[in-house]
This record gives structure tokens, sequence and C-alpha cells, in this order.
């Protein structure tokens, strides 16, 4: 009886945060960005984006939208992605100045700060005809196979993260052919060739020109170790705390550099600066570093318990081998408490001393977050089910993903202190059942899911309990 109270319980709480108009009045707010001349695309967008809640994972494509969604139409899907003339960039800047509000609020409750992070992710595709696409690297399946791969940026605050912008990477083999960036309609203006830093850096200029705001930037070894976007980073004055590859090089002191004075009958002239010390590899210096440099740091909970991370910090110079000054910047090395630890290596132009090792350690871990967001983008929201080709399509289905993205991180948020164990899958189940679903069949998802989180919470606990166990064994011998 308890049990179907508390079912009960939570079921009218869900009727007030997870209606069954919560999607229409969440899109409704956007309506204006929906017009095109007189038209408004109001309604469909609200049947696309319950398109891509309601199909099944791999199967959010526009034929199977039609088949799941109540009073909607191929033709009318296919006009709005592809043709109409809404204004989707607009949409994509009012996404992302709204999940940065909605941070910015998270912060005030709990005192983290809020990231933007930059990330690729690949969607395979098949043929030759879809922009972009290319056989170029797929961190998806670790290999080079056909795909588009598209740069993305993410804002995180604790355990809360959604997407707020996007560029898709097109590959020289497309901008070199002006033929083919026609017939995918690419503007003439974006047929140019750019780096993933590069476009990295533009999103985050964008964002910042619309109100975006955050704390730090992050981004793994791709873009920790590209020196126009960190020099870039430096001119805006933007603190960052990027991965790098644990071959990259770096100095323990301030190098002076010269060119070398030419040895008498020794060959050419010397040309090239040198520095006046030796620089080091970061793997090599981490195999050096003494235990008792080494600091422990709870940075945050986890289903498997704390996560727990062993830290060093330093001070370092890293020349880009072409410069006639080196940069200070701060090196972060953290690994896990394993018998085989897993090591990361990080830089950061901050001060050294104006973060402590765990809040530094807390920028590196974030990048977490940025993972699961393509995980549940892809998983629940069909980010990368489209069969689309031209340019237009990409970006109106990827405005369109932004903005279901933040409607389900906004109700996760809203709903955590009732429902701490409340996941994006979990949210997106009951939005789709309250929409299509009876009393009695949405009570039944709620005890699926109280099944899950009772299972979810042993499993918390018995992580946590061997924690504690290993802690204590330790400590007594």
């Amino acid at each position: 009886m308890a049990k179907s109270q508390s079912v009960k319980k939570i079921c009218n709480f869900l009727s007030d945060c997870i209606s069954a108009d919560c999607i229409e009045a969440f899109v409704e707010t956007y309506k204006a960005l929906f017009k095109s001349y007189r038209f408004d695309n109001t309604p469909v967008a609200i049947n696309y984006l319950k398109g891509l809640l309601m199909c099944p994972k791999g199967q959010a494509n526009m034929e199977r939208m039609e088949e799941q969604v109540e009073n909607s139409e191929y033709r009318a899907y296919q006009h709005f992605i592809s043709n109409s003339k809404w204004d989707y960039e607009g949409l994509q800047k009012q996404v992302a100045l709204n999940t940065s509000i909605l941070m910015s609020d998270q912060k005030r409750v709990n005192h983290l700060p809020v990231g933007y992070i930059v990330d690729e992710s690949a969607h395979l595709k098949k043929g030759k005809k879809s922009v972009g696409v290319s056989r170029q690297y797929a961190g998806v399946i670790g290999k080079v196979d056909n795909c588009q791969v598209g740069v993305y940026a993410s804002l995180v605050n604790g355990e809360s993260a959604s997407i707020v912008n996007q560029r898709i990477f097109l590959p020289k083999a497309w901008t070199n052919d002006d033929g083919r960036c026609q017939e995918a309609k690419i503007p003439e203006a974006s047929r140019i060739y750019k780096t993933k830093p590069e476009l990295a850096l533009e999103m985050i200029k964008q964002d910042i020109a619309s109100g975006v705001s955050f704390d730090w930037i992050g981004g793994d070894g791709l873009y920790g170790h590209n020196t126009k976007l960190c020099d870039g980073l430096d001119e805006l004055k933007l603190f960052f705390v990027m991965d790098v590859h644990k071959d990259e090089t770096v100095f323990l002191q301030e190098p002076l550099f010269s060119i070398p004075v030419a040895k008498a009958g020794a060959g050419r002239k010397p040309t090239k600066l040198k520095a006046s010390c030796s620089s080091v590899r970061l793997d090599k210096l981490q195999e050096g570093i003494p235990d008792d440099e080494w600091k422990l740091e709870n940075i945050r909970n986890t289903v498997k318990g704390k996560l727990r991370l062993w830290v060093y910090k330093k001070e370092v110079w890293i020349w880009d081998g072409e410069s006639s000054t080196a940069k200070k910047r701060v090196l972060l090395i953290t690994k896990t408490t394993d018998p085989k630890p897993k090591v990361k290596y990080s830089v950061s132009n901050g001060d050294i001393d104006a973060h402590n090792h765990g809040e530094y350690a807390y920028f590196v871990s974030q990048r977490y977050w940025v993972e699961r967001t393509f995980d549940n983008a892809k998983n629940e929201l069909g980010m990368s089910d489209y069969q689309i080709r031209k340019w237009q399509s990409w970006h109106t289905h990827h405005a369109i993903i932004m903005l279901a993205s933040l409607l389900i991180t906004t109700k996760l948020i809203e709903c955590k202190k009732e429902i701490p164990l409340l996941s994006f899958k979990d949210a997106r189940i009951l939005i789709v059942t309250q929409i299509c679903t009876t009393q009695i069949e949405m009570e039944q998802k709620i005890r699926q899911m109280q099944k899950r989180h009772i299972k979810r919470k042993a499993d918390i606990d018995w992580n946590y309990n061997k924690q504690k166990l290993e802690k204590s064994t330790k400590l007594s011998s």
C-alpha cells in the first residue's frame, strides 16, 4: 500500500514537473524563431522534437517520426528541416543563452564553477553526398570510417551538462571541391577549410558575443595541443584547462632562445632557434615524480564510490618551436588510485596558486560529463539518426537536438530533489509516457523506474561500502 501511495505521490509530482503539454509549453517560448515570413513552423517543430523523444534508438528519422507522432507528415518535416527559412541560427544562440542562465542558476545553488567544454563527435554515414562526409577518424568506433564529424561545445556545472553550439567539420576533400559544396548548398563564406581548433575558437567567440557566461574552458588533447587556440584564448583573457598528449614536451625552467653561432667549416649556417636548456616528455617526467609531491584529492561522488585522484601541479614552459619565447603554463597530472592507474596530462594558463590541487583536478575531470552529453544526445535524442544531406538540414536538426537537450536537462534539475537518481533516459521515458499513455500506464512506468533506482542505489551503496572497507584495511595495516 505504501509503495502504491509512493507511486501516486511521484505521479502527482511529475504531472506538475513533466506534464503532458510540457513540450508544447517549452517550444512555444521560442515561437518567434520558428516563423518563416508569415508561416509559423512551431507546430512542426513541436512534432519534430516529439519524434526525437519517441522514436527508438537508431530510428529517429522523419519516416519513423511520421509513424510515431500523431497529426504529423513526412513532407512537413522535410520542408521544415531542409528548406524553410526559419531562424535556426537564432534558435541555437537563444538555447545557448538559456542554458547559460540555467547553469548560472545552478552555480548559485551548488557553488560550483561552470565549464565550457569543446569536443568533437562523429556520425557514421554511408555514401558521399551528405555534407562533410568523408573517410576520417570516428571516435565513436575508434578508427577511420565514412562519417561526418561535428565540433561541439557544452556547458557543464556539477552533474548537469547540455550542448550549446556546434560546427560541422569540412575536410579539404570538400572545401577544395566547389561543385560538391554547391550540391550540398554550403554557403560560399563557409567553403573555407578550418581545423577543429579553429572551429572551437569561432564558437567560443560567438557564444561570448551572445552573452553566454562560464568560468573556464576545457577540451581534450587535440585542443590543448593546438598553439593557435591556446594563444587565442590568452588574447581573449579566457582561463582554460586543456588536456595534452603524453608525448608533449615541456621545460621545467624558463628557456632562452637563440640561433647558435656558426662553426667555422661546419656546413650550413644555423637558422633555427635553440633553447638554452633541455625539455622533457610528460610521460617521462611523470615517472620520476617523488611520492610526496602528489596530493590525493576527493573530486566528486560517483556511482562507483568517490572519485579520488592523485594530483600533481607544477609551473612549466611550453614552446611552439618557432616563437622567441616559451609560454608559462601550469602542468597538471592526475592519476587514478587503481593498481594500474590511468594517467591524464593537462595544462592551464591560470596562475598556479589561483586554484588548489582539488580545484584544478575538478576542472580536468569535468570532461566526463561532456561525453555523457554525446551519449544522451545519440541514444535518447537521435542526434545521429538523421537521413539528410544538405548544409541547412544538418544545422536545423542540431538546433532542435540542442533544444531537446535543454528541455530534459531543465526537467532533471527541477526533479532532482524529489527523484535524486532520475537519469536523462528516465526523464525522456516519462515525458513520452505523459504524451502517449494513460494514468495507469504512467504509474507502471514509474514502478519500473523505481525498480531501476532501487537496484542503482544498491550498487552505489555496495561500491561506497567497498571503498570504505579498503580504506580502513589500508589504515589498519
